[in-house]
C-alpha cells in the first residue's frame, strides 16, 4: 500500500507545480484544487498510454512516472514568470468554508467507500451497500481484468469484444492493485481522494461564479444534498389516522390520534432504512422519483462518473475564467486556454458523458460570448475574431485529443451491429418511457424530483443578471440534449448529463437565494422560512444517506471469496473461464480472470446481444463431453461449478470429471481445469 500512496503523491506533487507554473495569477486555493486534479489525471492517463505498448505492470508505471516528470519541467520552461497571487482574507473565508462543508461530506464519502466496498464481514464474507451491489462487480471485473494487460483490453465478461466502457476511473485503482493495495483499498483510497476533489471544486466554482460570500455553500449543498419532494409520498398518511371510535372523549381520542401519527411516521421511516430503494430520492415505481442522490447513488457505485466529475468540474472553471471577457488576462498568453483544451480532451476515456457535457456547454458559453461581444474591441467583427480564435484553439487541442479515443473506443460501441437502440429522440427522459406517453406533468416531474429547487431556478431566469444569464447558456444545451435524445439503451443514463447541467443551475440558484436573503432583511420570520425551505429541500436528501448509511449486503460468502482468491493466486492470468452469467461472479470480480459471457445486467445496456453464448453455456454444462467445442471456441482453460451454475442448469457433474480434473472445490464452488486440447481421459 505504502508504494501506491508514494506513486500517488509524487503525481499530485508534479501536478501541483506544474499548475503553478502555468496559472501563478489564479487564487491559491484555486490552484491547490487544479494542481491536486491535474497531478490525478496525469495518474490516470500516463500509465495507460504506456500500455498501449507493453503489458499494464511495472514498466508502464515507470514510464507514466517519467513523463509527468518531463510534462512538469516543459510547463516550467512554458511558465507565467510573474508573482503567484498571494493568500488574503478571501483564501481565509474560502479555507473555512472546505473546512465546514468539505471535509464532513468527505469524511461521509469516506465512509460510504469503506462499508461499501467488499467490506470484510464477521463470517468473513464480503459485504456492499445498497447501491453497489448491482455495479461495483463489474467495476471490479476491470479493476483486477486490466492489471497485466496491454491495451486495448477486450471486456473480461465478454472476450472477444473490445472494452469500450470508460475504464480510466478503474485502470487507477488497477495502479493500486500492482503498487501492493488490496483490492478494497484500491477502491476506496482514490474513490475517497476523488470525492474530496469533486466537493472542493463544487465550492471553488461557488465562489468564482456566483457572488456572495456564502453561496458556494449553499451551491454545494444544493448540488451533493439533492432530494426533492420524495418525503412527501413517504409521508403523505401519516396524518390520517383519526380515531373513529365515538366512545372515546376528546383527549381520549386525541392521546390516541397522537398514538397512531408517531406509529405511522415511525413506521415510515422503518420502512425507508430497511427497504431496498424505498428512498425519497429513487423510487421509480410507482411514485416516478428519479433524482437520485448525487453521493449515494452516482458518486459511490458510479466509478466513472466519479472519475468524469473530479476531472470536468477543472474544465467548467477553465472555460468560466479563461474566456470571461472582463476578466481575461491578456498576460498569459492562452496558457489556461491550451490547458483546457489538452484537459478536455483526455475526458472520453475516463467519463464519456462529461465530454459531451463540457462540449455542449462550451457551445452555449461560445454562442453567449458572441451575442454579446467583447467590451475591449472597438468594432463587431473584431469582437467576434476576438472572441472566436481562443474557442477555436481550445475546441482543436479537445479534437485532437479525444478523437482517437472516439473513433476506436466510443463510437464502436455506440453503433454496434447488435444493437438498433443508441441515439434516438426521445422527449422528457424517463417520465416519457420509450416515448409512450408522459407519466407526470411535465413540470411536475421536475418539481416534484428536483423541489424547490428547482422553482427557484425558474424564478432566477427571469432576474436580469449578465453572470448568471452566461452560466445558464453553458446549462441550456446539456439540457436539451439530455431532454430529446435518449444517448444509451438506458434511458435513465442521460441522468449522467442532466447533472452536470444542474451543477451548472445550482450556482444560479444559490445566487439568486443570496440576493432574495438580502431583500429580506428586516423581515420578521425570514429566518423561520429558510428553516422551514431547508427542511423540504435536504430533508428527501438527508433521509436517503441515512438509509445508505445503515445499508448492508452480502456479496460474497466466505466459501465464494475462498474460490475467488484461489483462481486469483493459483491460475495464470490470461486465464479463460466457463461460469454462469452471474453478476455477483467471483472469478471475473474478485480474480479478474476472463469468462466466456457475464449478465446482461450489464451486457445488455453496453449493446451486446448474449443470447447465442448462454445458450453454448447451457448446452456445455449439460452435456459437457457433448459440446467440447463450446470451450474450444473461446480458448476456455477452466470451468466454474457453483451454486448458482447448480441452480441454472442441469449440471452433468459425470461428465464434467470426463472433461477435466477438480482442483479446487469447497462448500461453494468446484473448479475443473480442463484437459490440454478436450482430448485426455483422467
Amino acid at each position: 500500500m505504502i508504494a501506491s500512496v508514494v506513486y500517488t503523491v509524487m503525481f499530485l506533487v508534479f501536478g501541483l507545480a506544474s499548475i503553478r507554473f502555468l496559472l501563478p495569477r489564479h487564487r491559491p486555493l484555486n490552484r491547490i484544487w487544479l494542481g491536486l486534479s491535474f497531478g490525478l489525471l496525469g495518474e490516470m492517463w500516463l500509465p495507460a498510454i504506456g500500455a498501449f505498448f507493453l503489458t499494464f505492470g511495472a514498466a508502464t508505471h515507470v514510464f507514466g512516472a517519467v513523463v509527468m516528470f518531463l510534462l512538469t519541467l516543459l510547463c516550467w520552461f512554458l511558465r507565467d514568470r510573474r508573482d503567484a497571487a498571494r493568500w488574503n482574507e478571501e483564501e481565509d473565508r474560502l479555507l473555512r468554508q472546505l473546512l465546514w462543508i468539505g471535509i464532513p461530506l468527505t469524511l461521509l464519502g469516506g465512509f460510504l467507500q469503506y462499508t461499501h466496498t467488499l467490506r470484510v464481514g464477521a463470517a468473513g464474507d464480503w459485504r456492499v451497500g445498497q447501491s453497489t451491489y448491482g455495479d461495483l462487480p463489474m467495476h471490479t471485473s476491470f479493476i483486477m481484468g486490466l492489471a497485466g494487460k496491454k491495451f486495448p483490453a477486450d471486456y473480461p465478461f465478454f472476450p472477444g469484444a473490445r472494452l469500450s466502457y470508460p475504464f480510466l476511473a478503474d485502470s487507477l485503482s488497477s495502479t493500486f492493485v500492482l503498487l501492493g493495495c488490496s483490492l478494497q483499498a484500491a477502491i476506496i483510497l482514490p474513490g475517497t481522494l476523488m470525492m474530496a476533489l469533486c466537493y472542493m471544486g463544487v465550492i471553488v466554482l461557488g465562489r468564482e461564479m456566483t457572488g456572495g460570500k456564502k453561496t458556494a455553500l449553499l451551491a454545494a449543498c444544493l448540488f451533493f444534498l439533492n432530494g426533492g419532494l420524495g418525503f412527501l409520498y413517504d409521508f403523505d398518511l401519516a396524518g390520517g389516522a383519526w380515531s373513529a371510535d365515538e366512545g372515546l372523549n376528546f383527549f381520549e381520542r386525541v392521546g390516541r390520534t397522537v398514538s397512531d401519527w408517531f406509529g405511522t411516521v415511525s413506521e415510515r421511516i422503518a420502512h425507508i432504512m430497511t427497504g431496498y430503494y424505498k428512498t425519497p430520492t429513487n423510487q421509480p415505481d410507482p411514485n416516478n422519483l428519479r433524482w437520485s442522490n448525487v453521493i449515494c447513488d452516482l458518486m459511490i457505485p458510479q466509478r466513472t462518473i466519479l472519475g468524469g466529475w473530479c476531472m470536468v468540474i477543472p474544465c467548467y472553471y477553465l472555460l468560466f475564467t479563461e474566456f470571461r471577457a472582463k476578466t481575461r488576462d491578456p498576460e498569459n498568453r492562452g496558457r489556461g486556454i491550451v490547458l483546457l483544451g489538452v484537459w478536455a480532451g483526455a475526458l472520453p476515456l475516463i467519463h464519456t458523458h462529461s465530454f459531451l457535457a463540457l462540449g455542449l456547454s462550451s457551445a452555449g458559453c461560445l454562442c453567449y460570448d458572441l451575442i454579446h461581444g467583447d467590451p475591449g474591441a472597438m468594432t463587431y467583427r473584431r469582437s467576434r475574431d476576438k472572441i472566436l480564435l481562443p474557442y477555436l484553439v481550445y475546441g482543436a487541442i479537445a479534437a485532437a485529443l479525444a478523437l482517437p479515443q472516439l473513433i476506436c473506443f466510443t463510437f464502436g460501441q455506440t453503433f454496434q451491429e447488435s444493437n438498433h437502440s443508441f441515439m434516438v429522440l426521445q422527449f422528457n427522459w424517463v417520465n416519457n418511457p420509450s416515448g409512450r406517453g408522459m407519466r407526470d406533468l411535465y413540470l411536475w416531474f421536475y418539481i416534484k424530483n428536483i423541489g424547490l429547487p428547482f422553482l427557484a431556478l425558474l424564478a432566477a431566469l427571469f432576474d436580469r443578471h449578465p453572470r448568471n444569464r452566461r452560466i445558464f447558456a453553458m446549462a441550456l444545451p446539456i439540457i436539451l440534449a439530455a431532454e430529446f435524445i435518449r444517448f444509451q439503451p438506458n434511458e435513465y443514463d442521460n441522468i449522467k448529463l442532466f447533472y452536470l447541467a444542474w451543477l451548472l443551475c445550482c450556482l444560479i440558484v444559490a445566487d439568486w437565494c443570496s440576493r432574495v436573503w438580502k431583500r429580506l432583511e428586516g423581515l420578521g420570520g425570514r429566518r423561520f422560512l429558510a428553516a422551514v425551505a431547508a427542511v423540504v429541500t435536504f430533508l428527501s436528501a438527508g433521509l436517503t444517506i441515512a438509509r445508505e448509511c445503515v445499508s448492508d449486503y452480502q456479496a460474497f460468502s466466505r466459501e465464494a471469496v475462498e474460490a475467488g482468491e484461489f483462481v486469483r493466486d493459483r491460475t495464470p492470468r490470461e486465464a479463460v473461464f466457463v461460469t454462469g452469467t452471474q453478476h455477483l461472479n467471483p472469478v471475473v470480480a474478485i480474480a479478474g480472470r476472463t469468462i466466456v459471457c457475464g449478465p446482461d445486467l450489464w451486457l445488455y445496456w453496453h449493446g451486446f446481444d448474449t443470447t447465442g453464448r448462454q445458450e453454448e453455456l447451457a448446452e456445455f454444462y449439460s452435456d459437457p463431453e457433448g459440446h467440447r467445442e463450446v470451450p474450444e471456441k473461446y480458448g476456455a482453460d477452466y470451468v466454474y461449478v457453483s451454486s448458482y451454475e447448480r441452480s441454472s442448469y442441469d449440471i452433468d457433474l459425470a461428465g464434467m470429471a470426463k472433461v477435466g480434473v477438480k482442483v479446487f472445490e469447497n462448500g461453494e464452488a468446484a473448479i475443473y481445469r480442463l484437459y490440454d486440447g478436450m482430448d485426455k481421459n483422467p
